[in-house]
């Protein structure tokens, strides 16, 4: 058993000064206030001093990192990214397809649902970002903005096409993009919310009819609000007037002031709120990577100057979780507690997870040690890294 101690913990939605949590077989059996409780004997006591505790991040909405991409077949991809992501905070994460051949991504889902599978086990004795499922970002999406996912690998949503998708991924997709305006769409929201799925509007070119339209068959999240989006307008509202106003929708945007206008992004969060405000990286191969050519999905990526181009459009991002925290702080004069629900407690929920991004007694100990500014100083996964 392990004891571990800090200055505060964030659940995060209630705050613990001098907190005391007992952890054991990965799984966090006690928390309580340090002045209130005794150590039991035969336990390994780690202090962490003036660090915050907080729940793992969760990033719901990559594509890759450290050099690798997640629709690759290279055993070495995933461990790679995982252990670039604990380097940032986050625990746990849902690996993002893709548009790409309809082969290619029906084997890229078969590889997914395995490492999801296996990531049931410890890591032997590594911390590492655990996949928690997948989501399918692609092909049912707009050809009008459909950003760089390859046109020709673009396919109507059908329920056919759905079930294949889900075969391979053996039920692992918790999560999936679509564009709502689509003919077949309808249908194929409401099968994916009817099998748990989180059916996320993006990648769209819908009016607010089509878009609420969407949201009554069973949609109830948005992918990277504003970007791949058609635009707002006073007279022509779309699908963006349906996402910042209903409550029953949960949005997600990439906050780091490349895709989205800081302004902006403090707008949205005013719109959505501590409670339905995600925060997802959309990040590729090239993160944590100097700049250069890097590939996403069928596609080559250029990286310079902070950006991830193909054909001088944005493809994804660099962005790490830990970041995109710290920048809502910076953007919305948010406190570190209230930020980083948008990467912990919110995504989970997204996902439909009550067990992760809370710290509570029968979860997961999965934890993100911080300094008071934001900045990782560990992360523990299933209390490996400690």
């Amino acid at each position: 058993m392990i004891v571990l101690t800090a200055a505060t913990l964030f659940t995060p939605m209630e705050r613990l000064d001098q907190p005391l949590l007992l952890i054991e077989d990965g799984v966090i059996r006690t928390l309580s206030a340090r002045a209130n409780s005794e150590i039991p004997p035969n336990c390994r006591v780690v202090d962490l001093k003036d660090a915050i505790l907080a729940p793992g991040l969760i990033d719901i909405h990559i594509h890759g990192g450290a050099g690798h991409d997640i629709m690759e077949a290279n055993p070495e991809a995933l461990p790679a990214l995982e252990r670039l992501l604990v380097r940032h905070g986050v625990s746990s994460y849902f690996p993002t397809t893709v548009t790409a051949p309809l082969e290619a991504t029906l084997a890229a889902l078969k590889r997914l649902a395995t490492a999801v599978e296996a990531a049931q086990k410890h890591h032997a004795g590594e911390a590492r970002a655990v996949p928690l499922g997948i989501h399918l970002e692609g092909p049912f999406i707009s050809h009008i903005r459909r950003g760089v996912h390859p046109p020709e690998d673009l396919l109507p949503p059908t329920v056919a096409t759905f079930e294949r998708f889900w075969h391979a991924a053996r039920g692992h997709i918790r999560i999936m993009t679509i564009a709502p305006e689509l003919p077949g769409a309808p249908e194929v929201i409401a099968e994916a919310a009817r099998r748990g799925v989180c059916v996320s509007l993006g990648h769209s070119n819908a009016d607010l009819n089509s878009a609420r339209a969407a949201v009554a068959a069973g949609a109830r999240h948005a992918t990277h609000t504003f970007n791949a989006m058609r635009p707002l307008s006073h007279r022509d509202p779309g699908i963006l007037a349906e996402v910042l106003t209903d409550t029953r929708v949960s949005a997600d945007i990439i906050a780091d002031g490349v895709h989205v206008d800081p302004a902006v992004v403090n707008l949205f969060l005013k719109t959505k709120g501590a409670d339905a405000a995600v925060l997802i990286t959309d990040a590729t191969a090239a993160t944590g990577m100097p700049a250069g050519r890097y590939r996403l999905g069928s596609c080559e990526v250029e990286v310079k100057d902070g950006k991830s181009l193909i054909g001088g459009k944005l493809a994804g991002s660099i962005l790490t979780m830990d970041c995109a925290v710290r920048n809502v702080m910076q953007y919305a004069q948010w406190d570190l507690q209230k930020a980083l629900r948008l990467a912990t407690v919110n995504p989970a929920r997204v996902a439909g997870l009550n067990s992760h991004g809370v710290v509570k007694e029968g979860a997961p100990a999965d934890l993100v040690v911080l300094s008071p500014g934001g900045e990782v100083r560990k992360t523990i996964v299933r209390g490996v890294g400690i």
